[in-house]
């Protein structure tokens, strides 16, 4: 081992999909078994309010892994490819002497499947190219996205996602004990990334059955009667206008325990540091992309700024460096997770991220941020769970505060410490007139949604023609896992 490695920690970064903030034992969900993340954060530090830069996957996690927002990037929804151009955190620690590897789901589109890692053993489930046609769920067709189909087919079962993550799961263990066996070796830094709790909300029947009488009903059941219009409008377009109690609760159900099968899965990868000798030596990082409803408000999935969809699960531990028990409530975007990383092990920084290291909230116990976080949705009419429909939408947090900006539809005012639960727009109070004009004018600050749309038009025909290129030419996968049509299906309801 080099002398200028014997300071640097090892870092197991452990990536979900679709974890809502609020699904943890440690968040005050009594429903949520997570016994395991319970531990990693009663060991370091959980941040309270971690926000997501997108509520849709791709433009989430290509803003962090560059710090760069989604409109500074041109990422905005699933089908968008990212400049190679753009250096990523995993860039940085390359340059301080790190060889990143990720295991699992990155969710990249086009020919750099790396984006600064240097090893992806297990890739991804879905195509490496936009046009190029997924493998079918047979059973469980349509449910891992935005349909009514998610919530019709949900209760005990498989989806090829729980048989991926196994994989990984299997994979990073061995990854973990290879680098144990070997003599002089690098600290490293490994990305677990799994799918689970995304839908499918199918999961198997003991951990269903584990769940079932666990998980209470929404704490907003219904629909508000004075609800947004563009809410609405989602809602009727997606067919989650009439949702029966029983759905919900199959549904809620289902997501519980794929989180608790997410959380077996973090618990051996922490046994596995313990079982090595290189827990006290580990940075250890937990967070998702992005949250979900799971009928509260009887909406399901994300899409929206509500904090169930873009609240995230965010817990950091490195003994020695990291207090235990340390509960952060001062908000932070996960667009500035890779600086924070590359901050606290004395790697290079992102040299134009806009998104900055809040390490100073973890070193510095006196710190205090007042920084705005901006979380945006914006695509095109191509997804065809978009139906139809091209939005530019923003928000922004800060302080007890939260704005959303609807390009064509009434804003909307929050404030989250009198109301977390998001039930009272102030945005057309006469007493909050000032506050919504302030945090409108810092939304649209740096971001025109009319140049955005354009730009967004414009590029449609592009994103066409690579789409039709696709589908004539079938391009190789670079990085994609073997997903098989029989790992999908259903149990028998009784």
């Amino acid at each position: 081992m080099s002398d200028a490695s014997q300071n640097r920690p090892n870092i197991l970064y452990i990536f979900s999909d679709q974890h809502a903030a609020r699904v943890m034992g440690c968040a005050g969900d009594l429903a949520a078994d997570t016994p395991n993340l319970d531990h990693l954060a009663a060991s370091g530090v959980r941040f309270d309010r971690a926000y997501c830069p997108s509520p849709v996957c791709l433009p989430a996690r290509m803003s962090m892994l560059t710090g760069l927002r989604p409109h500074e990037q041109s990422c905005w929804t699933n089908d968008d490819i990212l400049d190679s151009a753009h250096p990523t955190w995993l860039h940085g620690l390359g340059a301080a002497g790190y060889n990143p590897v990720l295991i699992g789901r990155m969710h990249s589109l086009g020919p750099d499947q790396l984006r600064g890692y240097v090893a992806r053993p297990i890739g991804d489930h879905s195509p490496n190219w936009p046009g190029v046609a997924r493998r079918s769920l047979g059973a469980l067709s349509k449910t891992s996205g935005p349909f009514r189909e998610s919530i019709e087919r949900s209760g005990p079962g498989q989806s090829s996602y729980q048989v991926m993550d196994e994989e990984v799961l299997a994979a990073c263990i061995s990854f973990l004990k290879d680098h144990a066996a070997r003599e002089d070796a690098e600290p490293f830094c490994l990305t677990a990334s799994f799918m689970l709790p995304h839908p499918p909300y199918v999961a198997s029947e003991q951990d269903f059955a584990a769940v079932e009488d666990r998980v209470p009903a929404p704490h907003i059941p219904h629909p508000p009667n004075d609800e947004h219009p563009w809410i609405r409008q989602w809602r009727q377009l997606k067919h989650v206008d009439e949702v029966s109690s029983e759905e919900v609760h199959r549904v809620r159900c289902g997501y519980y325990a794929l989180v608790r099968q997410l959380d077996r899965h973090i618990g051996e990868l922490l046994a596995t540091l313990d079982q090595i000798g290189c827990a006290e030596n580990t940075l250890v990082v937990y967070v998702s992309d992005h949250g979900d409803h799971i009928g509260e408000r009887g909406l399901f999935w994300k899409h929206t700024f509500y904090e169930d969809a873009i609240r995230v699960p965010l817990i950091m531990r490195w003994p020695g460096h990291i207090g235990p028990g340390q509960h952060c409530t001062q908000p932070v975007e996960t667009g500035a997770l890779g600086n924070t990383i590359l901050s606290l092990v004395g790697a290079p920084t992102l040299p134009n991220a806009t998104m900055t290291s809040f390490d100073d909230l973890i070193t510095d116990k006196n710190a205090e941020a007042d920084r705005p976080i901006f979380v945006e949705y914006c695509t095109d009419d191509i997804p065809a769970w978009a139906e139809g429909q091209a939005v530019q939408q923003r928000a922004v947090i800060q302080g007890r505060f939260k704005y959303i900006y609807y390009q064509g539809y009434p804003d909307q005012l929050f404030d989250l410490e009198d109301d977390p639960l998001e039930q009272r727009d102030l945005a057309r109070n006469p007493d909050h007139a000032d506050t919504a004009a302030q945090l409108r004018a810092l939304v649209l600050e740096d971001w025109n949604p009319e140049d955005i749309g354009r730009k967004i038009e414009r590029r449609k025909a592009d994103k066409l023609l690579l789409k039709a290129w696709a589908e004539k030419t079938n391009p190789a996968d670079l990085c994609r896992w073997d997903l098989r049509e029989e790992q999908n299906y259903l149990l028998p309801r009784k």
